[in-house]
């Protein structure tokens, strides 16, 4: 038996989408969220960076050093031209940090789900690393023209970290504002168990909006 076609969607989130609602206040989470339901609906969506993280992932998997970087703004389409070429200074910059090519490898990481009460919230890292000395990091990367907020920082940090044991275990999270090569990674006298709280009391208002968006 087939669901029916007006069936209610159920609350669903991307980390990213979930940490850019944490980010709003106001009348701004409503309508939020009643957009990311709507997108959800029509099944549209498109990655305009997929191409970037490919060619980020390339040079440190073959330990090239920015080479494949320095050319993927030639390999989009004129549109997107200017979006990668804003984004490459800041992205060799960050790669350039992590120190010597040879030393750092590429590590897969595995897409989790985060249930945070009733609202289930997709854990999914761009890609992991590891270091010669063995230690590794799970890499989510922001795009945005604006520095990721502290409270966005927060809120992707603590639930990658909450399900590293899925995602690349013994790593750490880490979120690269690649714009300006940035790493952020959890402060240390950040305390997981308010965090939990406050992310909490956000999905249980994430699920409400979404169904009177209905």
């Amino acid at each position: 038996m087939t669901a029916p076609v007006n069936a209610p969607l159920t609350p669903y989130a991307t980390l990213l989408g979930f940490t850019r609602y944490v980010d709003r206040t106001g009348p701004t989470k409503a309508s939020f969220v009643g957009g990311l339901r709507k997108q959800r609906a029509s099944r549209h969506g498109f990655n305009p960076h997929g191409q970037f993280v490919k060619a980020l992932k390339a040079d440190i998997a073959f330990h090239t050093g920015g080479a494949h970087l320095a050319g993927v703004a030639d390999l989009v389409k004129p549109r997107w031209r200017p979006l990668y070429q804003a984004l490459t200074p800041g992205a060799t910059a960050w790669l350039e940090s992590l120190g010597e090519p040879t030393s750092v490898d590429l590590a897969q990481t595995r897409d989790a789900l985060a249930m945070l009460g009733d609202l289930p919230v997709k854990i999914n890292p761009h890609f992991g690393i590891r270091y010669a000395d063995g230690h590794a990091e799970a890499v989510r990367l922001h795009f945005d023209e604006t520095p990721p907020s502290e409270e966005a920082a927060l809120a992707t940090l603590h639930l990658m970290a909450r399900h590293m044991d899925a995602v690349l275990p013994h790593a750490e999270p880490v979120l690269v504002d690649v714009r300006r090569g940035m790493a952020h990674r959890t402060p240390e006298h950040v305390k997981p168990a308010q965090v939990e709280q406050w992310l909490a009391g956000e999905a249980a208002a994430f699920r409400a909006i979404w169904s009177t968006a209905a």
